[in-house]
């Protein structure tokens, strides 16, 4: 292998690493004919003892869900059955081994994390995914979702990705870009020729092997003598991969017309199957002897049965190269091979392709292949199916139906872009109620996910209008996402129009009471959800954001984390972010900052994972806040910055909010008290009702008192004041009183703060300390030193144990001037404190008493990276067992 000495001293190392037990990834990638096949098969070669399990992606194939996974594992099936059993029974199902249904597709990518590991338990893996633009969307989706999960396995991933090719979308990975050879590595390729010509060649291929040896091939005697005119090779501005297709496709018209045939029939499968191949380039009139003379010519490699071309632009020429008719007739004979060997949903697709016009049969098909991948959660499968069922659809209500179909699972696998292009195609009007409700949800997610809020609880308000008379009973529900998106929005006329559409449903009743001056009714609305749980996870997470909203943060954090666990249970995982962004709110509002960030991590994993740019805006300004709470400045920075990014221009007020807020708290936190004002005053004009802003105002209270602007903080001291009043929570009531006792008479001060540490109890330990923190400066200020050191420590000693830093700082600076002992304390000088985020989760779980298994079903890790996970927290700690871990964290 010529040149690429820093790529294959990287795979090498990769490799070495993989041989004392752990794992790594690359995404190899750049131009067709680089050499990115080339660096696989060196990374085969080097491979020395290692399990090596190999993929190509085929682009005619390309939605076949799940078959590049298949394919992929064929030589480690029998491992399956030793996964736990959920696990294997969703591999079995997408496999095509079982009937049943696949309710949650993370449950896909852990078991195929847990089955790479298991694959490894003897020695090295070696995953070679070649041409991964042109793998199934589902097998990449679930080989980069365990790829970025792989720790200490002793696993290695290498995926080569063509740039610029259209296709399967490899996010996420560590990149290695494969660029042209230098000039003394590309002259080695083309030995034997004039200097001049050498030059020539080197310059028109722009360092590219394959395009060196193909063009240097293709020279006449003369121009191999050096009797080269300035027209003589290709225009140099000309596209590489192009002249190289043309290339290639003029050595394959050499062949005998049956050879032609049988590549031709090889290019359009996607099995690899010699067998399937052979049956129906029989049907065309080819046979098994056809193969030799393209075998002999070095287009195709095979061994046992199995067949492979030796590069993807031979493939591509010799199926693009064929004339349509031809093409036509290959589908067709491998539909018919493929139905003989039972393959139905294969079958399906070849019968698409060979249609030119509509179909009805042949839809009907793709329509059964469609909710085959959609109940395996092989949602852009799904789509692609959906969507060429509608290309064959004469009908226009139900190629319709079928476009909406294919829009939705479009959004539902992260292709929002996609899922609105469908979208535009849909033909209007739209006789079926239930179809223009599909189609209006479909529209809606395109603005939530990508664009702006407030349009998609318009477009859904506008449906429930359009449906509600032939369809009452979706109204509801149309009108409970229309709320949601505009709580996203900030909105608070919106949701109260919304809400007063349908006030009988106590699901509207809670914002309608809220944002129409009837708080009393609200809450009763709010103990009806409670007690009696509507079905459907979007009546649940708004009960909880209910609760969060009025002040009651327990009960809130209890309805989240049980849809959390729905969402786990049941397979929904299209919503689970937004379930964990609500528990991390909860948890916030609780003081629980570890457990909010930890939840946090998780959630934006999944949010990326998902292409939900959306809720990760959300996910990063929540992140922000316990960031800015511990003094991490950087990286405040950065979280809101990426956040602000994606909210300011599409109107995501409550996002904006967040994020402002988090960087107020933090200049609040290192005493800028007149940049957290401005922070902070700035994040509640994004909303557009006091109750939306209601968390932040006892810090622009805070904020305007420390600048020396009380007089700012009265509208927010008198707001707080009545809500508390009217929500009649305990958290809110301490936060009112001890506001009050910042802004009010001196004479009054110590009554509040007396009154706000009685109502802080059972309550957030972080508002406590900063209750005491304050009452202990108000005491230090009239000099009664004895009584200030009290509040003071027990304000240090909370912010010590939360890890508040900045909050701790100016705790122990007080302490100090009133004369107390100002020492580490156990936070500082603790163990936990040294364990990364995702150690702390997995001891957790474990001095929990949750297995290895457990873990990592529930933190999507591999059991053995839990294991080393554990073999690294286990010393830092100083125990040895579960037992003395549980003992430890319980202490």
């Amino acid at each position: 292998m010529r040149g690429r000495y820093a790529e294959r001293e990287r795979i090498e190392r990769l490799l070495a690493d993989a041989r004392q037990g752990a794992s790594g990834v690359l995404l190899v990638h750049g131009e067709a004919g680089i050499g990115k096949t080339a660096l696989l098969d060196h990374a085969a070669g080097q491979a020395h003892g290692a399990r090596v399990l190999r993929v190509e992606g085929i682009e005619s194939e390309m939605e076949m869900a799940f078959g590049g996974l298949h394919q992929l594992f064929l030589p480690v099936m029998d491992l399956v059955d030793v996964l736990p059993e959920p696990q294997a029974a969703a591999l079995r199902s997408v496999f095509g081994l079982s009937s049943d249904c696949v309710r949650d597709r993370f449950s896909i990518g852990l078991a195929v994390l847990t089955l790479l590991s298991e694959a490894a338990a003897d020695g090295p893996l070696l995953c070679l995914v070649d041409d991964a633009q042109w793998l199934d969307q589902p097998s990449v989706d679930m080989l980069t979702f365990a790829a970025r999960r792989l720790r200490a396995e002793g696993v290695v991933m290498l995926f080569a990705v063509r740039d610029g090719a259209p296709g399967a979308a490899v996010k996420g990975l560590p990149p290695l870009l494969v660029e042209g050879l230098d000039r003394a590595d590309a002259a080695e390729l083309v030995p034997g020729l004039p200097p001049y010509v050498v030059d020539r060649v080197i310059e028109e291929a722009r360092g590219n092997p394959l395009a060196l040896i193909e063009l240097s091939a293709a020279l006449t005697p003369a121009q191999r003598a050096g009797r080269l005119g300035p027209s003589a090779l290709p225009d140099a501005a000309a596209g590489l991969p192009v002249r190289l297709q043309d290339g290639f496709l003029e050595q394959l018209r050499r062949l005998p017309e049956a050879a032609q045939v049988v590549l031709l029939v090889a290019a359009a499968d996607d099995t690899g199957d010699l067998t399937v191949v052979l049956r129906a380039a029989g049907r065309l009139g080819s046979a098994v002897e056809d193969l030799e003379p393209a075998e002999r010519a070095g287009f195709l490699l095979l061994s046992g049965q199995a067949l492979r071309f030796r590069h993807p632009l031979v493939r591509y020429a010799a199926y693009q190269g064929a004339p349509l008719a031809r093409r036509i007739a290959a589908h067709r004979a491998l539909a018919e091979a493929l139905g003989e060997a039972g393959q139905a949903h294969r079958r399906a697709w070849h019968l698409a392709a060979a249609s030119t016009g509509p179909d009805e049969k042949v839809a009907e098909e793709l329509e059964r292949v469609a909710e085959w991948a959609d109940s395996r959660q092989a949602m852009a499968s799904a789509s692609a199916a959906y969507e060429r069922a509608a290309q064959l659809t004469a009908d226009p209500q139900v190629r319709a139906r079928r476009l909406v179909s294919a829009a939705q699972r479009a959004a539902d696998a992260g292709q929002d872009e996609r899922c609105g292009a469908l979208a535009d195609q849909v033909p209007l009007p739209l006789e079926d109620p239930g179809v223009a409700a599909s189609f209006a949800r479909a529209r809606a997610v395109v603005e939530l996910g990508y664009r702006r809020p407030g349009t998609a609880a318009r477009i859904l308000v506008d449906s429930a209008d359009l449906t509600g008379v032939e369809r009452p009973d979706m109204t509801g529900s149309l009108l409970t996402d229309a709320v949601h998106a505009a709580f996203s929005a900030g909105d608070a006329a919106l949701i109260e129009e919304i809400a007063l559409r349908s006030p009988a449903l106590p699901v509207l009743a809670v914002p309608a009471g809220l944002f129409g001056g009837d708080v009393p009714g609200a809450l009763e609305a709010v103990r009806t959800l409670v007690d009696a749980p509507a079905d459907g996870v979007m009546n649940r997470l708004m009960t909880g954001i209910y609760l969060q909203l009025t002040g009651d943060h327990a009960a809130a954090r209890e309805v989240a984390a049980g849809v959390v666990a729905h969402c786990r249970e049941q397979g929904v995982s299209g919503w689970l972010p937004t379930a964990l962004h609500l528990l991390v709110q909860t948890e916030l509002s609780l003081g629980r900052h570890d457990e909010a960030s930890a939840r946090a991590v998780e959630a934006l994993q999944l949010a990326e994972y998902y292409d939900l740019a959306h809720r990760a805006a959300h996910l990063r300004a929540a992140l922000a806040m316990p960031a800015a709470v511990r003094g991490e400045e950087e990286r405040v920075r950065t979280l809101t910055d990426e956040a602000l990014e994606y909210t300011r221009p599409r109107g995501v007020g409550r996002g904006t909010a967040d994020a402002l807020w988090a960087r107020g708290l933090l200049e609040l936190g290192l005493g800028r008290a007149e940049a957290a004002l401005e922070q902070l005053e700035t994040a509640g004009r994004e909303v557009t009702h006091p109750l939306l802003c209601l968390p932040l105002l006892p810090d622009v209270i805070e904020a305007a008192v420390r600048a020396g602007r009380p007089e700012r903080a009265s509208d927010a001291a008198r707001s707080l004041g009545e809500w508390a009043t009217g929500l009649g929570q305990s958290g809110l009531a301490a936060s009112a009183r001890r506001c009050q006792a910042l802004i009010g008479p001196d004479g009054e001060a110590e009554e509040h703060f007396v009154a706000a540490l009685t109502l802080h109890e059972g309550g957030s330990e972080y508002d406590r300390a900063r209750t005491a923190l304050l009452y202990g400066e108000w005491l230090r200020r009239l000099r009664r030193h004895i009584d200030a050191r009290e509040q003071l420590r027990a304000a240090l000693d909370g912010f010590e144990r939360l890890g508040a830093r900045p909050w701790a700082d100016r705790a122990r600076t007080e302490l100090g001037a009133a004369g107390g002992e100002t020492g580490l304390t156990a936070r500082e000088d603790g163990p936990i404190s040294v364990l990364s985020p995702q150690e702390r989760e997995v001891v957790r779980l474990a001095a929990a008493g949750a297995s290895n298994r457990e873990i990592g079903a529930q933190l999507f890790l591999s059991p053995r990276t839990v294991g080393h996970h554990l073999y690294r927290a286990f010393p830092k700690l100083g125990v040895s067992s579960r037992t003395e871990l549980a003992d430890l964290l319980a202490s």
